[in-house]
């Protein structure tokens, strides 16, 4: 059961594979067609139908690669595993909360298997190799946006005091949402500045923010740099269910059980 849920190297977990890609794709249409009111009106029971049955289908399948690992929880608490849980929680939650069953669309996620199914290796390296590099620079970038944060704090409270009320910035939470709208280079103009040193803040602010947005990307390529010479394959462990070991590894790195 594993070989055919979790690999894609046999003609019967090819098959599986691409009979869920297909489910997934059909799924997040169904659910895309139920949000067009006049589609809805005509053909809502219908529709509903549907998402009923995939999310059925998706349950059994879940609770299928559970039973099929020896170590279901580190499955459950991987990334497909709490992507696969989210792709069938909100129609269950429905009952509770009307409309949730929109959230459905988390489902397209899934649809990241098809490099393994398609033998696209080099593309799920390159998946790995980028989440990598972004965990790696994860509290640099906490970092940066703790200094944007204060940066931001103090510009609103400046161009608070600098226009006022009169000019729309009512108080500071109103001038720091300017503010992060003026870095980011967004520009709404809802709020903007209207005597001449509150324009000279916001001109600064604006010079800043184009040199802030490179900052991130830096951190993230240097990371990328680093984790190049990591070579990764498509085989999942049979305990944890995992993916992305080097090509020579014979043990699993997450849970340390023998790759087969």
């Amino acid at each position: 059961m594993h070989e055919i849920i979790f690999e894609a190297d046999t003609p019967a977990g090819r098959a599986f594979d691409i009979a869920l890609l297909l489910a997934i794709v059909l799924s997040v249409v169904a659910v895309l067609l139920e949000s067009v009111p006049a589609i809805r009106a005509q053909h809502g029971p219908a529709l509903r139908a549907v998402e009923w049955f995939f999310t059925i289908l998706f349950t059994v399948e879940y609770l299928l690669r559970l039973a099929s690992v020896g170590k279901p929880i580190r499955y459950a608490v991987s990334f497909f595993g709490i992507v696969d849980l989210l792709a069938i929680v909100p129609t269950y939650l429905s009952f509770f909360i009307v409309g949730s069953q929109s959230f459905l669309v988390i489902r397209a996620l899934r649809l990241l298997r098809v490099f393994r199914v398609l033998k696209l290796a080099h593309f799920l390296g390159e998946a790995h190799l980028l989440y990598a590099a972004l965990r790696a620079s994860g509290r640099k970038i906490v970092v940066f946006l703790g200094g944007v944060l204060t940066i931001v704090l103090i510009v609103g409270a400046a161009m608070y005091l600098i226009e006022g009320p009169e000019t729309g910035f009512t108080s500071i939470p109103q001038s720091v949402y300017w503010a992060i709208v003026t870095m980011t280079t967004v520009g709404y103009g809802d709020v903007a500045p209207q005597t001449v040193l509150g324009k000279f803040l916001a001109s600064v602010v604006m010079i800043i923010g184009y040199g802030i947005i490179a900052v991130p990307t830096g951190i993230v390529s240097v990371e990328i740099a680093a984790s190049l010479k990591k070579a990764t394959h498509t085989q999942a462990c049979t305990e944890c269910g995992k993916e992305g070991h080097a090509i020579d590894a014979r043990y699993c790195k997450y849970c340390g059980a023998e790759l087969v």
